[in-house]
């Protein structure tokens, strides 16, 4: 369903269940209604999900809110993609983000890049890849798929490249890794580095790991166990490549790894994060320049929602500051993540849901059990600029409340309003619309969270409207409340913005041990095993022409795919073996024990991707992930490695171009 074609929203709605239909409904009598069900309703009875295109000040004022209403359940996007950054990353260097700037690629002698596609996912990224590559930078990529932008990139702002129709060559080595082979890749250049340490000495920064980290022993141990053959096996990699990287590795005086959700979504996703900084700290490649690691994040704010405390289990600290600064009584108790909301809202719970923008239900595994769930509500309240999906898996009471895009103007009692974002380099920058708001009738994110709190806690502590009109005070509390906001509303004023604090970069580390710590990943298998010769992993990814859950065409183009999505991209070899052709139609079965998930009548592409591994467009093949498939550490979903039998549907072959 092509949801462009139903433009913005522009007035509040309502979902009228005698008529099935949404009709406008008056802010004020929208607010009251909502703020009526809440109150009539346990705190912990009601999930409060954010969206990372939220600002800053929005979602601040949102967990305010949830918290002064009494519950910690917040459920968020983070939780289905970096969760397991930000598990992983604190146990690894003490901070749940990335230590890259900029300015480190500008210095970086190395790139490894692992487990995310730039060209589609983070277009930014391309032009700093594209540079580094012009400066004989070495770029060695690991991804299942070949992606055309990872091989070969034409910069649009670059003149001799449009005017010629030539490209820049990105990666200097590409290894297709297995689905859910990169534990066993990053575990076997770990161990070819060991050895070249034992034949060449001076590979290792020893001085480094003495004085910075620990747990280096154990992991060194559990590296020398691991055998090359159940590297190789699992990972679809030789040993020779793993050394040739190992080997590029330690000639490298710096060096970045960047990586995405092919790293997070996993069974052991948060170990793979950990892996991923064993890896460098074992020559030091944290707190200096051109060096570190840098998780790449898809929405502009969903790392800032996470500093601003949307968490499902915040720190003694933060509540400690919200109780003094706000005068509120925040619950201490844990509250939910994504999917333990869903398993609330299947098992009857949680009975209302406030969506702070998203398309939570799309974006969830296992569509045949989150859908249901949605219309079992009492309530859903909707934030968002567009119709989507979720909006229309109507509760016994829903209303859909537009808000202000990023580019509107944003005008309160103070005059024109800024917000801000965190990216995924922890720089935090302020943004202020100019263009005329698609209706007189919208509100800022702001304006609406503040007037749902109004109208829930008639007794509230906070002054919601005075907050409001100027979101400089938002800001000044946000200061109060958590560190590293020292002077924020002059600092956002600067141009460019200013950087959070990251610990590790001057080597501090905020550990238990005050130390980075190494850690040990058992065997090499980041997801269950299904044996069967037959049993393929599957890779749920995006197109090009999407983002998220928002599909703005039909067309793939770098893959060779045109008006059409219900397709599988599979190895020919792998093909051969099921005697299977390119076009022929298969249903696609989840083949984890007990579970019974189908995606039907898909069309086969052959495609330049690992064997042993399919691919297939998200969300719409979440369907095939069952919602306890997911990392425990992290309770992130394993959307890719999903084992998964196709049987043949039909050899009736649909018009297809594409495939490579």
């Amino acid at each position: 369903m092509n949801w462009r074609g139903y433009g913005r929203l522009t007035h509040p709605l309502v979902y009228d269940r005698d008529s099935d239909t949404l009709r406008p409904v008056a802010w004020e009598q929208a607010f009251a209604r909502i703020g009526e069900i809440l109150r009539g309703l346990q705190p912990d009875e009601v999930e409060f999900y954010t969206s990372g295109r939220a600002s800053n000040e929005a979602a601040w004022l949102f967990q305010l809110f949830a918290r002064e209403y009494g519950t910690n359940n917040f459920p968020d996007c983070s939780n289905m993609c970096h969760e397991s950054t930000s598990v992983g990353l604190p146990q690894s260097i003490g901070i749940g983000k990335g230590t890259v700037s900029l300015d480190d690629f500008d210095q970086t002698e190395l790139v490894i890049s692992i487990g995310h596609n730039p060209g589609t996912n983070h277009p930014r990224m391309m032009g700093t890849l594209h540079e580094l590559s012009r400066r004989g930078v070495p770029i060695i990529v690991f991804n299942p798929l070949r992606e055309r932008a990872l091989e070969r990139f034409a910069d649009p702002q670059n003149v001799m490249e449009m005017a010629t129709r030539r490209s820049t060559p990105i990666a200097s080595t590409y290894y297709q890794v297995r689905a859910g082979g990169d534990a066993a890749a990053l575990k076997g250049i770990a161990k070819a580095l060991l050895q070249l340490e034992e034949e060449q000495g001076n590979v290792l920064d020893h001085a480094f790991i003495a004085q910075h980290t620990q747990g280096f022993t154990a992991f060194a141990d559990d590296l020398h166990a691991t055998r090359w053959q159940d590297i190789e096996q699992e990972s679809g990699l030789t040993r020779e490549s793993l050394n040739q990287v190992a080997a590029a590795y330690a000639k490298s005086r710096a060096t970045i790894v960047t990586y995405g959700m092919g790293i997070t979504q996993h069974n052991k996703g948060t170990s793979n994060v950990r892996l991923i900084a064993d890896l460098l700290l074992m020559r030091g490649n944290i707190g200096k320049p051109g060096a570190g690691i840098c998780p790449l994040r898809g929405h502009s704010n969903v790392q800032g929602n996470r500093t601003v405390g949307i968490s499902e289990k915040p720190s003694a600290a933060f509540l400690d500051s919200l109780q003094r600064v706000m005068g509120i009584t925040p619950p201490r108790h844990h509250g939910h993540d994504a999917v333990k909301a869903l398993e609330a809202m299947i098992a009857g719970e949680a009975k209302a849901l406030i969506c702070l923008g998203g398309n939570f239900a799309v974006a969830m595994p296992d569509h045949e059990r989150a859908f249901p769930a949605m219309r079992g509500l009492e309530l859903s309240v909707h934030v968002g600029t567009k119709l989507n999906r979720s909006h229309l898996l109507t509760a016994k009471e829903t209303f859909i409340l537009p808000c202000l895009g990023r580019t509107e103007l944003d005008l309160q009692a103070s005059g024109r309003q800024s917000i801000t974002v965190e990216d995924s380099m922890s720089m935090v920058h302020a943004s202020s619309g100019k263009l005329k708001p698609a209706s007189p009738m919208l509100r800022s994110e702001p304006a609406i969270v503040a007037g749902l709190a109004k109208a829930t806690l008639p007794a509230s502590k906070v002054d919601w409207q005075y907050l409001v009109e100027d979101y400089d005070r938002i800001r000044d509390l946000i200061e109060q409340t958590i560190p590293g906001f020292e002077d924020y509303n002059q600092r956002i004023r600067h141009p460019g913005g200013f950087r959070m604090p990251l610990p590790p970069t001057e080597r501090i580390w905020p550990t238990a041990t005050g130390k980075a710590m190494f850690s040990v990943f058992k065997g090499v298998h980041e997801n269950v095993v299904v044996e069967g010769e037959d049993v393929m992993r599957l890779v749920t990814l995006r197109s090009h022409d999407q983002y998220n859950t928002t599909i703005y065409a039909m067309d793939d183009r770098y893959r060779g795919v045109f008006g059409r999505r219900d397709v599988l991209f599979m190895n020919e070899q792998d093909m051969a073996a099921q005697g299977l052709e390119h076009g022929d139609r298969v249903d696609i079965h989840t083949a984890l024990p007990g579970s019974a998930l189908t995606l039907e009548d898909i069309t086969v592409v052959a495609y330049g991707i690992a064997p042993g591994t399919v691919g297939a467009y998200y969300p719409e093949a979440n369907v095939l992930v069952p919602l306890n498939y997911l990392d425990e550490e992290s309770g992130t979903p394993s959307y890719k490695s999903v084992p998964v039998r196709l049987t043949l549907r039909s050899k009736e072959n649909r018009p297809l171009a594409g495939g490579r």
